[in-house]
């Protein structure tokens, strides 16, 4: 696997976002100054309420696009670890998966936390969740290495991926088949992982999207399927998908993790 350090923008998860179907990617516009300022400015609030958390993972959110109306206060989360730079300086990295323009596939990326942030948000919040140590010395090995690190990832992608398939695969679901990898010694695939989670009580989030929006999602964006839901669900316009705020609210009930600590 090539190496994972790239720069790119961050696609949240919001039926608005994304690119039509065939559209190649366009040269990235670069943000404004005013843009990079908030950016730079939360990234290093961030850093800040990161070190004071004394943890050396932790699971890290932003608020990419406006979810309200889903009831979701974040879009999209990665793995956040004490690392050094260049210079051999402390550091807080970000591991996360990240759809590619729009398209059907979607990889892995390692930045720092101003990259992570510099995708001109909808507000410039973060919200993280401290596991616990024992959840933090299982997952930390995972985070530098670039073959572990892959083993849960599918590069065919949709937004609202079902999280008990294997067809597709989201951002957070990455997350979190990775996180329940990293715990259970016997997941080797997926489908290990997903049955771990179904075990220890994982709740997805549940969205009601009619038939009309999801036609019209399916037929204009190549990074959106539902042919991955249960007929019984997905004609019942019960759409389930994994989301940040499942994640933290799972992890806080199965005492995983503490409480979501928020970044203004």
């Amino acid at each position: 696997m090539k190496a994972l350090r790239v720069l790119v923008a961050g696609l949240a998860l919001a039926l608005a976002a994304g690119a039509h179907t065939g559209q190649a990617c366009e040269a990235p516009q670069p943000p404004s100054a005013s843009a990079v300022t908030e950016g730079m400015a939360l990234a290093q609030r961030t850093s800040q309420a990161l070190d004071a958390s004394g943890a050396q993972v932790v699971l890290l959110a932003r608020a990419g696009q406006d979810l309200r109306r889903y009831g979701l206060q974040w879009s999209h989360l990665g793995f956040a670890y004490r690392s050094t730079d260049a210079q051999g300086r402390p550091a807080w990295r970000v591991v996360h998966k990240l759809n590619r323009c729009g398209t059907d596939r979607a990889g892995l990326y390692r930045q720092g936390l101003g990259d992570f942030f510099l995708d001109q948000p909808w507000r410039y919040e973060a919200a993280f969740v401290v596991p616990t140590p024992e959840v933090q010395a299982k997952l930390r090995p995972w985070l530098d290495d670039s073959r572990r690190l892959p083993l849960m990832h599918t590069a065919a992608y949709s937004m609202l991926a079902y999280p008990w398939s294997e067809r597709y695969q989201q951002s957070n679901q990455w997350a979190l088949e990775t996180l329940a990898a990293a715990l259970d010694d016997g997941a080797t695939d997926r489908h290990r992982a997903q049955a771990w989670l179904q075990l220890r009580g994982y709740q997805p989030t549940v969205l009601n999207i009619d038939a009309f929006t999801r036609l019209g999602a399916r037929a204009t964006r190549a990074n959106i399927a539902f042919d991955d839901h249960p007929n019984s669900k997905r004609f019942a316009d019960h759409i389930e998908t994994v989301t940040a705020d499942s994640m933290f609210s799972w992890l806080a009930g199965s005492q995983l993790a503490g409480a979501p600590q928020l970044v203004r």
